[in-house]
């Protein structure tokens, strides 16, 4: 606002009547009063008054002292009266006068409370002596006291100028004399408040809604100032504060069209600015307190009922996003949490419930909201990882890059979105996540793996096989679901069939390969760790770790299949057996090929380190059943696969391996023993046999 709009604004304020200026009394309640009657009751009653202080100099100038300060220096009409209550040391009046007065300066706001006094026949009095031996000192002190003179109960003095515009407190009722302090307490509400005043710069608007207007105003001038990246917390500056205050006590604005008109502010806030959620919480907790004791007027219901399913709807749009709006992480989590709850707290309001016709389940929505988000974010993933080309193999890709972010999303799900969800709205965010992504993905893969048909080779088998992993590590976080039921995904296994003597294939001949190569660099030399000796050479330790990513690949696959992972294992057990018989085979060329140009001894020693090896292998073949977990498998496939079929296809085949690699033990055997009997006896070679020790075979 630029200088000269403000000066014209401030020009048209002094050129308005000036408001008639009045203080809202209403005397709620007193408790612990005196009790004036014979029955050790009072009949209280209040008086209620404004006087200025010299009207108060003047009653105490007087020589005789008076107690009736406003029946003696103020005219009737000006004096104000609650009802009588009788019988009674706790009165409840709640009764609310409006008091007028010219200016601040000097007035003081004056509540005096008498015990009213009954004229009753003599008989009556006898009785109560009869009822109440201890009402004899009451009844004494009314034979005194002149007929029709009222108690004097206490009273209360406020000035003006040390009031706020609004107060709400229990005040201690005075005494006149020094014989009874303690005479208890009054409960008041006082507010300064405008009867009559000029309307002219509002006219056509009611006080709600410029009250409303001024907030609004406030709220954007205080946020546009300020610095800080905090989420705002309803704080307003404190001369915004005290004039919102005076405008609503001076239009007589209730609290419950204050809290409204605050809760339509800052939820409509919350939708462009990062506001904290304890703020609408406060709000909607003071909208549920004041729904039972004030009837708002019609426009304004309709305005609250807009406003709570305006923001349940917008809360729900949040809802729908809350992967993008609240990642996983420790700052952003709490928001979604404080983001429920107010969903929560609004359909729990009698407001809400009263004023919204449609039946609303907000277990229900956020489920649905969940469902709809999901399959939103699916959608947009699936774009992004749109291929270019036709090309099988990066239709994989896609496919996979797919399948990547699905998985990291059902882990965030699973490890915090759940949490909040579950504590704050009692829904289990996992299960309809997953359940959500069981369908979607299911579709996707079927469509992909189509286009497949009828074109696998080994270069596009190799690139489906992070996504067999991939969707089988989904499908078994099926474990944390809450409900049960059918899953498109249990079958995900089927589409891969194609590819799987692929793989299969592909393990065994690097394998394969892997084995050639160590036994072509292989010297046939015990190998030696540490200062322990080991009898066999490289190429037997390099081809157990060779083996291994076959038996890696049995427990990748984890084929559900019973029958048909009864068939991997068939074809597994014999890849394994075909590589250590071929590993047999390369071991006795590999030592034929180093003998030639070597001395007699160290062909000797060479042989020697040929049996250990095969015979290390034979070990490798003995642990089979327990490397590949045949026992578990049996347990899978007893209802399908008998127990002869069994044991005469696995165990035949491991007995067949062995059976040829005792042969070829025994054949080196014999050559190593014709060896050294040959050379001890013509050559007289005693040191072959001090290395034969050394590299003896653990045959």
């Amino acid at each position: 606002m630029t200088k000269s709009e403000h000066d014209t604004l401030v020009e048209k304020v002094r050129n308005t009547e000036p408001p008639v200026y009045c203080l809202m009394v209403t005397v709620k309640e007193a408790k612990g009063i005196l009790g004036k009657d014979i029955s050790g009751f009072s009949d209280p009653y209040c008086l209620l008054m404004l006087l200025e202080d010299e009207k108060m100099k003047t009653s105490r100038s007087q020589s005789k002292p008076c107690k009736s300060v406003v029946k003696d220096f103020v005219t009737d009409d000006k004096i104000y009266q609650t009802e009588i209550k009788k019988q009674t040391l706790n009165p409840i009046w709640n009764q609310t006068f409006v008091l007028e007065f010219g200016h601040i300066s000097g007035i003081a706001f004056h509540l005096e409370m008498w015990d009213k006094d009954e004229e009753v026949s003599l008989t009556q009095k006898l009785e109560e002596i009869r009822t109440s031996l201890t009402s004899i000192r009451r009844m004494i002190k009314e034979a005194k006291k002149e007929k029709g003179t009222d108690d004097f109960l206490g009273n209360v003095v406020l000035k003006l100028q040390d009031l706020h515009c609004t107060e709400d407190n229990w005040y201690k009722l005075e005494p006149r004399t020094e014989t009874y302090p303690d005479r208890g307490q009054c409960h008041l509400n006082l507010k300064f408040i405008h009867k009559a005043r000029d309307e002219t710069l509002s006219a056509g608007r009611s006080a709600y809604t410029n009250y409303c207007g001024i907030l609004q105003q406030f709220v954007q001038a205080y946020i546009s100032k300020e610095q800080s990246s905090a989420p705002w917390k309803g704080a307003l500056c404190g001369e915004a504060q005290t004039l919102l205050e005076l405008y609503a006590t001076q239009n007589d604005l209730s609290p419950f069209l204050q809290d409204l008109a605050k809760w339509v502010a800052y939820s409509k806030l919350y939708q462009s600015l990062e506001v904290d959620s304890s703020v609408l919480l406060q709000q909607l907790t003071s909208i549920e307190y004041h729904w039972h004791q004030q009837e708002l007027p019609y426009l304004q219901k309709q305005e609250l009922g807009d406003s709570l399913h305006g923001f349940l709807q917008y809360g729900l749009c949040l809802v729908a996003k809350y992967r993008d709006i609240f990642p996983p992480t420790p700052t952003a989590t709490p928001k979604l949490h404080t983001l429920l709850r107010i969903l929560v707290q609004i359909c729990k309001t009698q407001a809400f419930q009263k004023l919204n016709p449609a039946h609303f389940e907000l277990h229900d929505e956020i489920n649905d909201a969940i469902q709809t988000g999901t399959e939103e974010w699916f959608t947009i993933k699936k774009g992004l990882h749109q291929p270019m080309t036709k090309d099988l193999k990066e239709i994989g890709s896609a496919l996979f890059k797919l399948i990547t972010e699905v998985k990291e999303d059902i882990k965030h799900n699973k490890d915090v979105w759940n949490r909040v969800f579950v504590s704050a709205v009692q829904v289990d965010v996992f299960t309809a996540v997953y359940q959500k992504f069981d369908c979607l993905l299911t579709n996707e893969v079927k469509q992909t793996l189509s286009l497949m048909d009828g074109q696998m080779e080994q270069n596009l088998a190799k690139s489906l096989f992070p996504i067999y992993l991939s969707l089988q590590t989904i499908h078994k976080d099926k474990a944390f679901l809450q409900r049960r039921g059918f899953l498109q995904l249990s079958s995900f296994h089927e589409g891969f069939r194609e590819a799987l003597p692929y793989w299969l294939n592909q393990a065994f001949s690097t394998t394969q390969d892997r084995v050639e190569r160590a036994v072509q660099v292989d010297q046939l030399q015990p190998l030696q760790i540490g200062a322990v000796p080991i009898k066999h050479s490289s190429s037997a330790v390099d081809s157990v770790a060779c083996i291994q990513p076959i038996y890696q690949l049995w427990d990748q696959l984890s084929w559900p299949d019973p029958e048909e992972a009864f068939m991997l294992m068939v074809k597994t057990t014999e890849d394994v057996c075909k590589i250590v018989v071929n590993y047999s085979h390369l071991l006795k060329q590999r030592v034929r090929v180093l003998s030639e140009n070597s001395d007699h001894g160290s062909a000797i020693n060479m042989l020697c380190v040929v049996v250990n090896d095969l015979e290390h292998m034979r070990s490798v073949l003995e642990k089979l059943p327990v490397q590949l977990k045949w026992e578990g498998l049996r347990e899978r496939t007893q209802n399908v696969i008998g127990q002869s079929q069994f044991e005469n296809t696995l165990h035949s085949q491991k007995h067949q391996a062995l059976s040829t690699l005792s042969r070829e033990i025994k054949s080196a055997l014999a050559t190593l023993g014709r060896k050294v009997v040959v050379s001890f006896y013509l050559n007289g070679r005693f040191d072959v046999l001090v290395s034969v020790g050394c590299g003896a075979p653990t045959v």
